[in-house]
């Protein structure tokens, strides 16, 4: 049998949601709490979808959902947070295409000359974070991370003493990129290898090779890396 929950219009379906978009965008006006606008807009975008859909639902699903709203709240803490983290790493990425338009070569020349060990994390290495912060946002236990640290299936640049950061712009979905480790196996430097990561692209295209490996052009960065090595050995 079919229900009317799956016959609505899809623009009453767009019309609903940008109505309760509004109401929320009113309500959040008039409390003062979010100053800022684009957020504003953004919260309400977000609850009139969430309203759209819940209004699709099917009652034996609602009544699955009303067996979960204890956890609800936090569900939506957690997936605003990771809305912010993956915001964070477009707007690092960005910054590191914009950056190494100009400093690309330089990056690779200190790397190859070994000034970049003098260097700072922050002057070169784009957004980093340490443990903390990839737990609470990215949800990456602290256990995990070290695994994946001794293994060399992440970036781990050290910034003083037995501290450790993460650039952010080789995670995916909580997970390195692929192909990460290999890169890493080919350069046992993890300094020198984000700096040919966030460097221009070993082919045309104009993309990092980190850039690429998120394009699943995994075995393309792998073999420019082991080039790499072997030519910087040579």
């Amino acid at each position: 049998m079919t229900g009317t929950w799956n016959r609505i219009d899809p623009i009453r379906q767009i019309e609903f949601a940008n109505a309760v978009a509004v109401e929320i965008e009113r309500v959040l006006a008039r409390q003062g709490k979010v100053t800022n606008s684009d957020a504003v807009v953004a919260a309400g975008r977000v609850a009139g979808a969430v309203a759209a859909a819940v209004a699709l639902l099917a009652p034996t699903d609602i009544s699955a959902i009303d067996t979960m709203q204890e956890r609800l709240p936090g569900m939506a803490s957690r997936f605003v947070r990771i809305l912010a983290a993956e915001a964070a790493e477009r707007r690092a990425r960005t910054h590191l295409s914009t950056a190494h338009e100009g400093q690309g070569a330089d990056i690779q020349r200190l790397a190859g000359t070994g000034d970049l060990d003098a260097m700072r994390v922050e002057d070169w290495a784009g957004r980093v974070a340490g443990s903390t912060f990839l737990q609470q946002n990215l949800g990456i236990s602290r256990s995990t991370l070290h695994r994946w640290q001794r293994s060399g299936t992440v970036v781990a640049l050290r910034t003083g003493g037995r501290k450790h950061v993460f650039p952010l712009a080789q995670f995916i979905d909580g997970r390195p990129a692929p192909g990460v480790k290999e890169v890493l196996s080919a350069m046992p430097d993890p300094r020198h290898a984000w700096s040919w990561l966030i460097g221009p692209a070993p082919g045309p295209g104009r993309r990092t090779p980190i850039e690429m490996l998120k394009r699943d052009l995994v075995a393309e960065v792998v073999l420019a890396a082991q080039n790499a090595a072997m030519a910087k050995s040579a």
